[in-house]
Parts: structure tokens; sequence; C-alpha cells
């Protein structure tokens, strides 16, 4: 995996973070989502990597990456918490100011990351995501049904001892013609989640990640969304077809037009884990956006 890139820890303010970047270029940070590490970029990274500087850490808790203790009110796995490490990485490799691609959960993070800090974020793609904020205003049965894990891994204790008991059985590790398989995923990329679900202090701040989603993240967005806070930079909103973005909110774009001014959207065939099943298309769609944003940039920035 990840031919020419390098591999090393990072630390940060409050956590070590398992880095791999690359490549050379514009500086893009890729952000993973739940359960995986940054290994699942592992067939799309080389491809940015022709022309840009490519960063894939494992978020703080995740992977081998360290998070710090818990808090009562599950801070320190916040989504403003790990913008932050972004940052702090990012600066610690010599890129003061970089665009950021996030999946999943990472893409909580990424837009936190250009919210916070409109100064240092070039452009920004979300990746089967609509903000916290968002997806919890709009909550109703079908959601819970879909997306019942959002509230059971917010409990206290009960995921930890559920997943812990039998982490393959949780995550569908090796059911046929599922995601969870060496064969889908890679045989790398598939031991390094493996081991990440199989560690309780991982699964722990996993978990962690969540029930900061449902209190201070989501207190976060709708500060932000009151205050009129918007992104700044250019925005791509990409969501797999065969997932269940469609079905839950329609059109994704419509959700996020509010939060950005420069919002657009396309859709990959694939399913949820996208960087996996559909790396070529998720690939040219990336770079022709970050060709397109760093114009418009460059343009405006003349402008003024």
């Amino acid at each position: 995996m990840f031919d020419g890139f390098r591999l090393e820890p990072v630390r940060t303010s409050e956590a070590e973070l398992r880095v791999r970047h690359g490549g050379s270029g514009p500086p893009v940070l890729l952000l993973h989502g739940h359960p995986r590490t940054h290994t699942t970029w592992h067939r799309v990274a080389p491809l940015l990597a022709e022309r840009h500087t490519v960063v894939c850490p494992d978020l703080r808790g995740y992977g081998e990456s360290t998070a710090p203790p818990p808090q009562p009110d599950h801070v320190q796995q916040s989504k403003r918490a790990m913008a932050a490490d972004g940052v702090e990485l990012m600066r610690a490799l010599g890129h003061d100011r970089f665009a950021v691609v996030g999946h999943d959960r990472g893409s909580y993070v990424a837009y936190r990351l250009a919210l916070d800090h409109p100064d240092v974020v070039t452009a920004l793609a979300v990746l089967d995501c609509v903000p916290i904020g968002e997806a919890l205003a709009r909550c109703d049965a079908r959601f819970a049904q879909a997306w019942y894990h959002w509230f059971f891994f917010a409990q206290p204790e009960r995921p930890e001892r559920a997943i812990g008991a039998d982490p393959d059985a949780w995550y569908d590790v090796g059911v046929a013609g599922g995601a969870n398989t060496p064969e889908r995923m890679g045989t790398a990329n598939f031991a390094d989640f493996h081991r990440a679900i199989h560690d309780p202090a991982t699964v722990r701040a996993m978990l962690e990640d969540y029930r900061a989603g449902l209190g201070v993240d989501r207190a976060h967005d709708d500060a932000d969304r009151a205050a009129g806070r918007r992104i700044d930079c250019p925005v791509l909103v990409l969501w797999s077809s065969r997932d269940d973005m469609e079905s839950l909110y329609g059109d994704a774009l419509a959700v996020w037009r509010p939060w950005a001014g420069d919002v657009r959207a396309g859709t990959v065939d694939s399913g949820h884990h996208v960087a996996e099943e559909a790396p070529e298309e998720l690939a040219r769609a990336l770079l022709d956006f970050l060709a397109g944003a760093r114009v418009a940039t460059e343009d405006g920035a003349t402008d003024e």
C-alpha cells in the first residue's frame, strides 16, 4: 500500500497521530470515517499524489492514533478538537494552507475544520455527509431505524460491551458480499481495520466520537447556524448512489446550500465505502474539483 509514501507519528497538542504522506503539489488532507483507519484511502491517495501532496492520518483515537482520556461531555472527541489536530498536523508537515476531504465521520471533522479555520482551508470535499446538526434536526423514524447506531453508541458502557463481546460479528467481518472483507478492502487495509476494531481503547474512542456528535458537536453546528456562519471556500458534496443519502435527504445539495456560498454536488456509483469501492471515479471527481477550486481561489485573490 501507498508506494512512495512515508509513515510516521506526528504529535499534536492533545494526541499523537499515525500519518502517511506523499506526492507533490498543493496539499490535501484526507480524513477517514468509522470504523476505518487512514488505510481506507490506499487506492485513492496514490492517484491524488500525482498532482498533490497527500496527507492521510488516523483520526485521534482511531487506528493507531491516541486520544485524551474521556471527559464527561466527550469534548475530547469533538470534531472541533479533531479539526485542531488537522491544523497542527499540516503545519508540522510544512503546510499552512490546504484542501481537506472527509468521508463519513471524517466529513464532520472536515467541515468543522473549514468553519473554525477559514484562513487555512482552500477547498472542502465532504463524502456521504450532511452536517450533524442538520441530520439530527431532520431525524425521523426512518433515520432512527437506518442509523440507530448513532443513538446506541451514545449510551454509556453498553456499546463497549456489545462490540467487545464479538467485534467481527458487530462489524460483519467476512460476510460474503459485504464491505468488510479482504477481497473488497484489500488485504493490508482489511488487516489494519481488523486490528483496530479488536482494540478496546480504539473502540472506546470511536464511541466517544459518536457521543460527542449528539452533544457538543451538534451544539457547535447549531451555534454556527444561529450566528449565520458559512464556509468560505469552494465545497464539493459527493454521495454514493448506492448508499442512503438520497432516500434520507432527497437533494443533499439543498441541505448544504445554507452552509456555504460556493457549493456543488455529484454522485459516485458506489456503496458507502466509496474510497475502496470506486477509487478511480472518486479520484477523478476530487482532482477536477481541486483543480477548479484552485483556479477560483487564485482568480479571487487577483480580483482583490
